[in-house]
């Protein structure tokens, strides 16, 4: 039987329907939003994995091209990898459901929202989230949801609901953030503005979640009528009497540990704490007597040991308002900056924040160096790309190298839109540009980290970068009404903690924005506070980067490409390209400069070498410059007829000088005056209506003895007239009227 249930969202209608799709899955929707449509199925497996101490859940965005009527443009023609932004879409439903799965439940567990048919004007992302909590919520696994999605843009001023995918990518929105949350409390936030105040960028958020609230009622209507009964799960539970044994062996060892601040040093002593308790926990013959209960027993005592641990972190910062490392609740840790660190690159900054420390760089290039951007949405071209890199040693580990996890993209992402706020407009700056990042040392928040040296590197780049920008990263420690809000949290604040929230920015505003919560929600007190107290610690940072670099460089590095922008009139770009590219490649080849012409007549050449710049924009203008009636012009003979000779006076410009017009007396043969590839100065009598260009060498030599003939008395004066006037594109027998 299908079920439909539908409420208005930014002015169109949201319907989720179930029954008629994929319906061996445990949960099953298709949800409609313009002309959008998206399946989002939820399965679960029935045994839980062995040996797994963490919830296995997996997210699919499955972009289909077909969607938006187009033909994947890989070599085989069908879609590959998930790209860049499926990869983002599929975080972004992940993390506000993540947390409303019950604590111990390891069993497999897969969404996937596959996009059937896109519209640009109804958000694919926003449909998919609540296709992910709708098909959670009527299935019989267990989930405390639902949960729902809403963007908000601002446009002149003006709230938006959904803005339009067009709205977004041209800027006409000065923010662009993605809310996501139960009925009662905010889950989930990620985007970017504008240099947008705190106070609007909360308003915004508290108005998705207002849209929130009205689409959770119908996923909850859904289920009424269909919802499957929740499948029984009952968390493994730890005796009390395990618990009670590990707190005697194991708090005064850990509450040493909690209290050191090398974080090494720390992970020494609290490992060295958990394997006492389990030697002297764990009986040394159980393992051979019964090796299950063997298994139960040393799971349940690091469970407790676990448990303990977050237990004794968040007691501590609550009642001793003392963290791990000795810092209050508000102080940023120590803060080591540098600019210009490394010689070839382009532009480089290492920022250090305590021991978490990550080293930016800075790629100039050309248009031949952006990125194809192949996807639903678009066809285009990147010209500003920023890719973080977080390698297994920056926190001591070995690991597998290759490749980008998904939590790469997404602090790339994050840190990307961050800085891309501030980026200079492309006609201004006409680079492609790469920043990297690379993570040598992670002890929280590295993305932030990366906004930070990005923002350096930028600057000693001498990239036009008009003012610097900072992240920080905030956290939650909340038992009850007991709440700390923690300023630059650590690692072990953000695994032990309830909150990762992120802020970016300059000292006017907000640039970039992500939240990820642990519990069910937070209020907005808690927001307002958290926001309040980021930019206290944000204004803190960009007062120690100033200390490295306050503004871009005056020029840039002696490796960078030069580029100069020209503009030639439209209807001369065909002459500048010239018949397959050849006038292009003759210059590129003369001069080694790479040229970009655009359609609108802007022309960049970019070259190390001034000089060679400086010719091939000669060439350039020599190639659409006009010639003037009257004005002489030193040209080469590029061809000898038998009725005159066509002289280059221009670059891909020549004339005709007629036989009449190389001297005062009566010429015979051409070549007794000229010859090809000779040097010769001309005027211009003439340029007729078509381009053609009439010349004059007579004009500029000194007249024979006893003046110029009158016009009667000059030979064959006439018929050289009417040959001059053939020659300039009326055919017949005028072509060869001077010879006569």
């Amino acid at each position: 039987m299908i079920h439909r249930v539908s409420c208005e969202m930014g002015g169109k209608t949201l319907s989720i329907e179930t029954g008629k799709l994929a319906k061996q899955a445990d949960g099953s929707v298709l949800v409609s939003y313009g002309d959008t449509r998206v399946l989002v199925t939820a399965c679960s497996s029935q045994t839980p994995r062995v040996g797994a101490d963490f919830f296995p859940l997996t997210v699919e965005f499955s972009e289909k091209f077909y969607a938006a009527g187009k033909i994947p443009g890989s070599f085989h023609k069908r879609e590959g990898r998930p790209t860049q932004e499926a990869t983002l879409s599929a975080r972004m439903i992940d993390r506000p459901i993540r947390p409303l799965f019950p604590e111990g439940y390891f069993f497999d567990t897969q969404v996937v929202a596959t996009v059937l048919s896109v519209d640009l004007d109804a958000d694919v992302d926003v449909a998919a989230a609540v296709g992910a909590s709708a098909a959670l919520h009527i299935s019989d696994i267990p989930f405390s949801g639902p949960t729902a999605a809403c963007r908000m843009g601002r446009i002149n001023g003006q709230y938006v609901v959904n803005p339009t995918w067009k709205q977004i990518d041209s800027g006409e929105t000065d923010m662009e953030i993605l809310i996501a949350g139960t009925s009662n409390a905010i889950m989930m936030v990620e985007g970017g503005a504008r240099e947008v105040p705190e106070e609007e960028v909360l308003e915004a958020i508290i108005r998705g979640h207002n849209e929130i609230k009205n689409v959770v009622k119908i996923v909850d209507e859904l289920r009424n009528l269909c919802g499957k009964p929740k499948r029984e799960f009952t968390p493994s539970v730890v005796e009390a009497s395990t618990k009670t044994q590990v707190e005697k062996l194991a708090k005064s060892a850990l509450q040493t540990a909690l209290k050191t601040k090398d974080k090494h040093t720390r992970y020494e002593l609290v490992d060295k704490s958990k394997k006492s308790t389990l030697e002297a926990l764990l009986p040394a013959d159980l393992a051979k007597s019964d090796p299950e209960a063997a298994k139960k027993l040393e799971s349940d005592i690091k469970s407790a040991f676990e448990l303990l641990q977050y237990n004794l972190m968040r007691e501590m910062i609550l009642t001793e308002k003392i963290r791990i490392d000795g810092r209050d609740t508000k102080t940023v840790r120590p803060i080591s900056v540098e600019a210009g660190i490394l010689p070839r690159t382009h532009g480089s900054a290492l920022f250090t924040r305590g021991e978490t420390q990550v080293l930016a760089t800075v790629t100039l290039g050309t248009s031949e160096d952006e990125q194809i951007v192949d996807t639903m949405f678009q066809n285009s071209m990147r010209k500003f790309l920023l890719h973080y890199n977080f390698p297994p040693f920056s926190v001591g580990e070995t690991g597998r190298m290759g490749g980008q996890s998904r939590r790469e993209i997404g602090h790339g992402a994050l840190a990307e839109r961050s800085i891309k706020a501030m980026m200079p407009d492309f006609e201004k700056f006409p680079y492609t540009l790469r920043l990297v990042c690379e993570t040598l040392e992670s002890n929280g928040s590295s993305s932030m980290g990366s906004v930070c040296s990005s923002s350096m590197a930028l600057m000693d780049a001498g990239v036009p970068f008009p003012k610097p920008v900072a992240g920080i990263a905030m956290g939650l420690i909340k038992e009850g009404d007991r709440v700390a809000i923690l300023t630059d949290i650590l690692g072990d604040e953000d695994h032990l903690g309830d909150m990762d929230f992120k802020v970016a920015g300059t000292r006017e505003g907000v640039t970039g924005i992500q939240m990820d919560i642990k519990i069910e929600g937070v209020n907005e007190q808690i927001m307002r506070t958290a926001l309040a107290q980021a930019r206290e610690g944000r204004l803190h940072i960009l007062g120690e980067m100033a200390k490295a670099i306050e503004a871009p460089r005056g020029d840039m590095s002696k490796y960078a490409p030069r580029i100069t922008t020209i503009m030639v009139p439209v209807d001369k770009i065909r002459e500048v390209i010239g018949s397959g590219g050849k006038v292009i490649k003759e210059i590129v080849a003369q001069t080694g400069c790479k040229i970009d012409i655009n359609d609108d007549g802007r022309i960049n050449i970019a070259s190390n070498d001034g000089e060679a710049a400086k010719k091939a924009i000669e060439i350039i203008q020599g190639i659409v410059a006009e010639v003037e009636v009257g004005k002489v012009y030193k040209g080469v003979v590029k061809k000898i007829v038998e009725f005159g000779a066509f002289v280059g006076v221009m670059p891909n410009q020549d004339g005709l000088l007629h036989i009449s017009e190389i001297a005062y007396e009566r010429v015979n043969t051409v070549q007794d005056y000229l010859k090809e590839g000779d040097e010769i100065e001309v005027k211009v009598l003439e340029v007729d209506k078509s381009g053609k260009i009439r010349l004059s060498r007579k004009a500029l030599l000194p007249p024979p003895p006893g003046g110029i003939p009158p016009r009667s008395e000059r030979p064959d004066r006439d018929r050289g007239d009417r040959g001059d006037r053939g020659d300039r594109g009326r055919g017949g027998r005028g072509d060869h009227g001077g010879r006569r």
